[in-house]
């Protein structure tokens, strides 16, 4: 069953509540964003999510785009509160592992397979070229060394993604992956990584259709 819009609300004030609670310098440097002095007087903390900069402002942790000014979608709040809450300051190991490997993984597995790893090859499995193209545009991907093409991104500062694609032959089709670094499951859920890996995979989709 999907979420109600006042799941999303009642998650994000937990998530406000538990913030609160928590030095906003303590937490910049724990997740890899940086503290401003707005006015000399309330803090404001910037960070990126997927690859656009957030504006939180200290004590209402009202969140906006910086490019644009508007509010961070709730669902996308949701993750941001997680995140943040989560963040312990661990730096990415190299050492990538499946969505199986999460620890529940295998619990939401079917949630994460609709929502991303299967109409990423879907979408992109005979024309990887363009998931490389649309990647690098809207995340600022770099090419990774796996598959027959892939792409690395950060969802957030402590948080790379990879998207990796094999074109398939006359005997198999098409076929991918989506890998994390290890030290994701210190920081988000199972579920929450599923959401996420379904936010960045969507707007590909999005656009590839609309070319």
């Amino acid at each position: 069953m999907m979420p109600r819009i006042d799941d999303y609300n009642n998650a994000v004030a937990l998530g406000k509540e538990e913030l609160r609670k928590k030095n906003p310098g303590r937490i910049a440097t724990l997740s890899g964003g940086a503290i401003a002095e707005e006015g000399g007087i309330t803090p404001s903390m910037t960070f990126l999510f997927l690859n656009r900069q957030v504006i939180m402002q200290w004590p209402e942790l009202s969140c906006f785009f910086r490019d644009s000014g508007e509010e961070v979608p709730v669902q996308q709040q949701v993750l941001i509160f997680h995140y943040l809450n989560g963040a312990n300051g661990l730096n990415p190991t190299g050492q990538w592992i499946a969505y199986q490997e999460v620890p529940d993984g295998r619990f939401y597995l079917d949630a994460f397979l609709r929502r991303a790893k299967n109409p990423m090859v879907q979408v992109f499995g005979s024309a990887p070229e363009k998931l490389m193209d649309l990647a690098v545009q809207v995340y600022g991907a770099v090419p990774f060394d796996q598959g027959d093409l892939s792409v690395t991104l950060h969802a957030f500062p402590l948080v790379p993604v990879a998207l990796i694609l094999w074109k398939g032959d006359d005997e198999f089709p098409p076929e991918g992956t989506i890998l994390f670094d290890r030290t994701i499951y210190s920081m988000l859920s199972a579920e929450d990584i599923a959401w996420l890996a379904g936010m960045i995979i969507y707007p590909l989709i999005g656009m590839a259709k609309n070319k």
